[in-house]
């Protein structure tokens, strides 16, 4: 469209006159999976190992209570911001038999992401200091930024070869004057793959509760555990656990998670749930209430179907391991993971350090994708999901990454120099993972 003189001079004045958008939401990271998308797009024939999600979909029991419900004109309505009754009393009883989670208090969100950042509204002021261990998990980190903590979030250690969280370095941390307001722990890990034992969990509930330090755990890849481990989860007077129904489910598109938080006698602060009321009454005023009447649905399937779909996995990442070989060398080997949730984590070869160019270059060469560390906060690694694709299409896609890995290792960074792909990364930017 070309403008007239004078509605190009009007545009002008008022684009030099109006307020440009906050300062919080641009020092928020941009979403690296929207990037991933685009990047996969840009080619043809790409496959992804980059977002987070799984193959297969809600079961039976969830469709057929969203059919079943079509007609109540009750769900058209705005519903009670905790949650459906019978949802909230549902998901009691999981957290109680499944979880050991007695005496919880519920609220349903839009997903865990949302859980996250209700919780952080509720406890974080601008100045208020917060702790993710690298590597982090990026929608964490932007809760946080565009809340106006962008400059108080403490980075704290992974154990250099185990990749969990460095629990001593984190009493030395809880000791400080300037102690943080609240410590996050993502089990099992998003993005490592890591899975934190049951001691790890109690020491460092232990240590917050000590400090006065609320912890937040997100649980959401609770049902994805391999190789005879178990998920556990901790409570108390300081602990808020977040869940999701996203992954276990197959329900992402459905948007439905839920926070665990002590009620008013146990909690640190008995007005945490009336306080966080607020943020959800502002948020979403209430979950949309279909989606909770399938996740009522999913429950009925419960964690019997949920098993069954993850131990439909063990292809997938045995396929996934093995196109991460060429990256592992005896003692030195650069992978970490797959003792829970949905990812390997790998270092890159020595001299492709740039991860973003890494991964376009994946793309461009190799027709398949997946997530820089750098949108974890450590360059120099990726983040390989394994349960996003049926076991066909994750064998081919694993074997074009093995081929591009093999090929790293071979030729080295001269072929991120030369290739073209190289100039069309991603577009992340982070410290190096070790300065923490």
């Amino acid at each position: 469209m070309i403008l007239s003189p004078t509605l190009y001079c009007c545009r002008t004045i008022l684009r030099g006159r109006c307020s440009q958008t906050s300062q919080r939401v641009r020092q928020t990271d941009a979403p690296i999976i929207v990037k991933t998308q685009k990047l996969t797009a840009s080619a043809s024939d790409v496959v992804s190992l980059a977002q987070g999600i799984v193959h297969w979909k809600p079961p039976p029991q969830a469709m057929d209570a969203v059919v079943a419900s079509a007609g109540d004109h009750s769900l058209n309505q705005y519903g009670s911001g905790a949650g459906l009754p019978a949802l909230v009393k549902a998901l009691q009883h999981k957290l109680a038999t499944q979880n050991g989670l007695d005496k919880c208090e519920v609220m349903v969100t839009a997903g865990a992401n949302q859980a996250f950042t209700n919780v952080v509204l509720t406890l974080l002021d601008s100045a208020s200091k917060a702790v993710l261990f690298k590597p982090y998990y990026f929608n964490h980190l932007m809760a946080i930024q565009m809340t106006g903590g962008a400059d108080n979030v403490i980075f704290g250690r992974c154990d250099a070869e185990s990749w969990h969280p460095d629990l001593s370095w984190l009493e030395q941390c809880l000791q400080s004057k300037d102690k943080p307001t609240m410590v996050v722990l993502v089990n099992p890990n998003n993005p490592t793959g890591v899975l934190m034992t049951k001691d790890e969990l109690q020491r460092a509930r232990r240590l917050c509760e000590a400090a006065g330090v609320w912890l937040i755990v997100d649980n959401t890849y609770e049902d994805f555990t391999y190789d005879g481990r178990e998920h556990t989860c901790v409570s108390g007077p300081n602990v808020i656990n977040i869940f999701s129904m996203s992954k276990a489910f197959g329900m992402m598109g459905w948007r439905l998670g839920y926070i665990a938080y002590p009620d008013a006698e146990l909690a640190a602060d008995s007005e945490l749930g009336f306080q966080m009321a607020k943020v959800q009454d502002t948020i979403p005023i209430c979950v949309t209430q279909i989606s909770q009447v399938a996740a009522l649905g999913a429950l009925e399937a419960g964690s019997p179907w949920v098993k069954q779909q993850v131990q439909g996995l063990a292809k997938n990442r045995e396929a996934i391991l093995d196109a991460l070989s060429p990256l592992a060398s005896g003692k030195d080997s650069g992978v970490a993971g797959g003792e829970g949730a949905i990812y390997f984590w790998a270092k890159l070869p020595s001299g492709c350090e740039d991860d973003e160019a890494v991964v376009s270059w994946l793309v461009k060469e190799h027709k398949v994708c997946v997530v820089p560390g750098s949108a974890c906060g450590c360059p120099g690694y990726v983040r390989i999901a394994f349960a996003n694709l049926e076991e066909s299409k994750c064998k081919q896609a694993a074997a074009q990454l093995k081929q591009g890995l093999q090929q790293l290792v071979d030729q080295g960074s001269k072929l991120l120099h030369t290739s073209p792909a190289s100039h069309s990364g991603v577009g992340t930017t982070a410290a190096p993972c070790e300065d923490m």
